[in-house]
């Protein structure tokens, strides 16, 4: 159904229209000042001089961590390895594809509400590996209506034969609008030679998903293990293909950066995240002096993209102790980049509110009490609309998702309800480890 909203602020992190119109179904077929507009027998919508502004993408998540929340474990970790020990893999190990699913619905209920429709997930599940990914999309895309490029991490804590299966058979099942494939691994100290050597036989030009020196106990494992650094080692593997995705990167050397830009793979930064785990920072503005291409991610945390921008501006700058350190053009083009990545992904047009690009945008109100014009555009979104981030409705391919900061998706909200079943059982497998 085509619709038109009228009287908006149209900014796409490029351009701005101080009061305009967007014509749309799926895709977005007209864009113009209001002085332009006229009426052609569409649906209008008054957006009441609200922003206007394209859906965000998360570029690395763990969309099972939802259920994590409130979650009570014996926790006293010592290191990156005790988290791991003693929260993640005694969680992940016992989820199976009915709680992979339900976790696909919870997580794009709110990643919906906070203006999120593009997710790239990284997924472990130690009861059913097998399925798992279509266990995911079935929620998080068929029902719930986001995108998602998934995967599952391989790791020799499962059955590697099926990790390889489930990664391969994804990747080669799902390319389309709303949903794709890489091939996921956890990270090298979880992943030995003789796996890399058989995920090789296959991978074929599939992109791998991975997390890298998260922690310098990565780094340290690979040196003492294999006399390499991680990125060295994945790479005499061949498996750094075009388009993967380099995980964290908070401990690799200068020569590992200029071994991923050689390859054309992109560096996924969670500033947010490791400052909850206390592993450091990565160093953002060197992997772009390095011409590597930064995405953002969220690694399972908050399910606010905005936070996560604004956390990257403040510690990036905190890092390398200069306020000159990052500016809001860095940010944006992070911004623009994962809108790239996953355009090219997923075979179309995102990120712009222009003719052909997909109908995923948000509406938000916004009063400002400054100037604003196309140079300055940015600091209003960045350093007003960001702070407390909360659109009022969301579309996604032209569908509305969340109108008035409501779901609107009836089957989902009826598999919310189950969710606490759900996330009950879970965390009793856990604490009876059963």
């Amino acid at each position: 159904m085509k619709r038109t909203i009228i009287n908006v602020r149209i900014y796409d992190y490029q351009n701005y229209i101080d009061s305009g119109f967007v014509t749309f179904d799926k895709k977005i077929l007209k864009v113009g000042p209001m002085n332009e507009y006229l009426p052609d027998g569409s649906e209008v919508i008054d957006g009441q001089g609200q922003f206007l502004l394209p859906n965000f993408v998360c570029a690395h998540t763990h969309i099972y961590s939802i259920f994590a929340r409130g979650m009570v474990l014996p926790f006293n970790p010592k290191n990156f390895q005790d988290i791991l020990d003693q929260m993640w893999w005694k969680m992940d190990a016992k989820i199976n594809n009915e709680t992979t699913y339900y976790s696909g619905l919870c997580a794009a209920s709110e990643f919906m509400k906070n203006g999120v429709t593009t997710l790239i997930d990284h997924h472990a599940s130690g009861k059913d590996i097998i399925g798992s990914l279509s266990a995911l999309k079935s929620g998080l895309v068929d029902v719930a209506s986001l995108r998602g490029i998934l995967c599952f991490e391989t790791s020799d804590r499962y059955p590697v034969k099926d990790c390889i299966k489930e990664n391969i058979d994804f990747c080669a099942l799902n390319r389309d609008s709303m949903s794709a494939g890489l091939f996921g691994m956890h990270a090298s100290m979880s992943i030995s030679d003789d796996t890399l050597a058989k995920i090789a036989e296959v991978i074929g030009d599939y992109p791998i998903h991975i997390h890298v020196a998260e922690s310098d106990m990565d780094e340290k494992d690979s040196f003492d293990k294999y006399g390499k650094s991680i990125i060295e080692r994945l790479d005499s593997f061949h498996l750094i293909k075009l388009n993967s995705l380099i995980v964290h990167g908070v401990h690799i050397t200068d020569k590992e950066i200029d071994i991923i830009a050689k390859r054309k793979a992109y560096l996924v930064v969670n500033t947010t995240s490791n400052m909850n785990n206390a592993v450091g920072l990565p160093d953002v503005m060197k992997f772009k002096h390095h011409g590597v291409k930064v995405l953002l991610g969220n690694d399972g945390l908050s399910t606010s993209m905005a936070t996560e921008f604004q956390n990257l501006f403040y510690t990036t700058r905190l890092k390398n102790e200069t306020p000159n350190a990052m500016n809001l053009g860095d940010v944006l083009e992070v911004i623009n980049d994962s809108y790239d990545y996953s355009s090219q992904t997923l075979g179309i047009k995102l990120g712009k509110i222009l003719p052909g690009y997909e109908s995923d945008f948000l509406l938000i109100p916004y009063t400002p009490f400054t100037p604003i014009d196309n140079t300055n555009a940015f600091g209003h979104v960045f350093f007003g609309l960001y702070q407390s981030f909360t659109p009022k409705d969301v579309y996604r391919g032209g569908q509305c998702l969340v109108k008035n900061g409501k779901l609107l998706n009836s089957k989902l909200k009826r598999g919310l309800q189950k969710s606490i079943k759900i996330s009950a059982n879970l965390w009793k497998s856990i604490k009876e480890n059963k």
